[in-house]
C-alpha cells in the first residue's frame, strides 16, 4: 500500500508538469479556495440544480474564463499543452445526465468531495465507495457500453475550428463567461440549520430558538428591508 502511495507521486513528477512541490501547492490552493468560498457544501451543489443558488455557477463560469485565456496564454509560450479528449456524442449526453443527476442528489462532485472529506463529513465516504462500484462496474461492462459511446468526432479546439481568429475568438470566449459570471444574481441558498449553527444564542438570554418548519430557504441578495 505505502508504495503504491510513493509510485502515485512518483508518476506525477515524470508528468513534467513541475516538481511534487508545485503541484502539492496548487492542490493546497484548490483546496483553500474551494473550502472558503463553502462551494463543498451539501446546500450550494443542491441549490445550484433547483437555481436557487448561484455561488457554484458564479464561480464556474469566472474561473473557467480565467483559465481559458491563461491557459491559451500559457501553451502559445510552451509553458503548458493540451490534453483533449475525442468527442463522442453519445457519451456525453449520456454521461452528462448520469453525473448532473447524481451531483444533484449527493450535493458533492469530484473536486468538492474530498473538500468535504477532509472536513470529516462522512456521507462523502458513502459516495467514494459507490464511485469504486461504479467504476468496477463500466471497466466490466465496457465491450457492451463502447458502441453506445457513438463515433469518434475527433478532438476539436477553438484554434484548429477559427484557426487565424483563434486567438480572438479565445479572448472574447474568456471575457464572455467572465461577464457572465459578475451578470448573475448574489443569490444564496441556505440551511436552517447552518443559520442556527451561525448564530449563537446570547447566555444571558432566555429565548427559546424553534425550529423552522420549512427544511430549507432561499435568500438573494442584497436583501430586501421588511416594510414596518
Amino acid at each position: 500500500m505505502i508504495d503504491r502511495f510513493i509510485h502515485m507521486f512518483e508518476i506525477v513528477a515524470a508528468e513534467g508538469h513541475g516538481s511534487v512541490w508545485t503541484v502539492l501547492l496548487i492542490g493546497f490552493l484548490f483546496g483553500a479556495i474551494i473550502q472558503w468560498a463553502r462551494v463543498d457544501k451539501f446546500e450550494k451543489i443542491a441549490g445550484f440544480a433547483m437555481l436557487e443558488d448561484m455561488t457554484v455557477p458564479k464561480m464556474l463560469f469566472f474561473a473557467i474564463g480565467v483559465a481559458s485565456i491563461g491557459l491559451f496564454i500559457m501553451i502559445e509560450a510552451g509553458w503548458a499543452h493540451y490534453h483533449v479528449k475525442p468527442v463522442m456524442l453519445g457519451g456525453l449526453v449520456v454521461g452528462g445526465v448520469l453525473f448532473g443527476i447524481a451531483m444533484a442528489i449527493f450535493g458533492k462532485c469530484p473536486g468538492t468531495g474530498p473538500v468535504s472529506l477532509a472536513e470529516g463529513r462522512i456521507d462523502v465516504l458513502v459516495g467514494a465507495v459507490g464511485g469504486v462500484f461504479g467504476g468496477l462496474f463500466f471497466t466490466l461492462a465496457w465491450p457492451w457500453i463502447e458502441p453506445l459511446m457513438g463515433p469518434d468526432l475527433g478532438r476539436p479546439t477553438l484554434s484548429s475550428l477559427f484557426e487565424r481568429l483563434g486567438p480572438v475568438v479565445i479572448l472574447l470566449y474568456g471575457i464572455a463567461l467572465i461577464a457572465v459570471a459578475f451578470a448573475l444574481p448574489e443569490r444564496e441558498y441556505l440551511d436552517p440549520a447552518d443559520e442556527e449553527e451561525s448564530v449563537a444564542p446570547d447566555a444571558d438570554s432566555f429565548a427559546i430558538m424553534t425550529p423552522s418548519p420549512r427544511r430549507s430557504s432561499c435568500r438573494s441578495k442584497p436583501t430586501e428591508s421588511l416594510s414596518s
